[in-house]
């Protein structure tokens, strides 16, 4: 079985010159991809935020990861608009708990996030608050994130090349190809 970082490269490299800049970034997206790709394997829960102006992707990624399509089990993902609408009208931090709470108890803490957008978007918050959550953070540097620009032109094709890399890693480790135990 392949390792994760040496599949990722070649996936990187296999999708052409336009994923050049991943390429570029490709340890803070593979260690990013493999948090993600390992916590859905171990069956947690998704819940997906994103930042206002990324409502068109939270609905593409709702859509895509469990087309019957796809020739594979389905993937336990849920948008935390969806889940609890008042999210943005939270402000306190004794509110956010209550919502962490909500989450424990529905899913067993057995959830993670997966946020993309402007790191200093309050949406942004709850997911910095955890440890294990994937974050795909704009204009900000922030652990173990992947950092993208929001002033990039090409931002939502990056966006797209970024989510077709998810999909083939979460497929390459579903059907046993490479390993994330690194």
């Amino acid at each position: 079985m392949q390792s994760f970082m040496k599949w990722m490269l070649e996936a990187i490299r296999a999708e052409g010159a336009s994923f050049n800049w991943v390429e570029e970034h490709r340890f803070e997206w593979t260690a990013s991809t493999m948090l993600l790709v390992s916590q859905i394997i171990e069956g947690k829960t998704i819940v997906l935020i994103t930042d206002g102006q990324r409502k068109w992707f939270q609905y593409y990624i709702t859509t895509a990861i469990n087309q019957l399509s796809n020739d594979r089990p389905l993937v336990p993902l849920v948008s935390l608009d969806r889940l609890y609408p008042e999210f943005d009208m939270m402000t306190s931090g004794e509110a956010m708990e209550m919502l962490i709470d909500m989450l424990d108890l529905s899913f067993s803490g057995e959830y993670f996030f997966w946020y993309i957008g402007k790191g200093n978007d309050s949406r942004s918050e709850i997911a910095k608050r955890q440890d294990n959550s994937c974050l795909w953070l704009m204009d900000e540097d922030f652990g173990h994130a992947m950092k993208l620009r929001s002033f990039d032109p090409y931002l939502d094709i990056r966006l797209m090349q970024l989510y077709r890399l998810f999909d083939l890693s979460l497929n390459a480790v579903l059907f046993g190809e490479v390993t994330t135990d690194e």
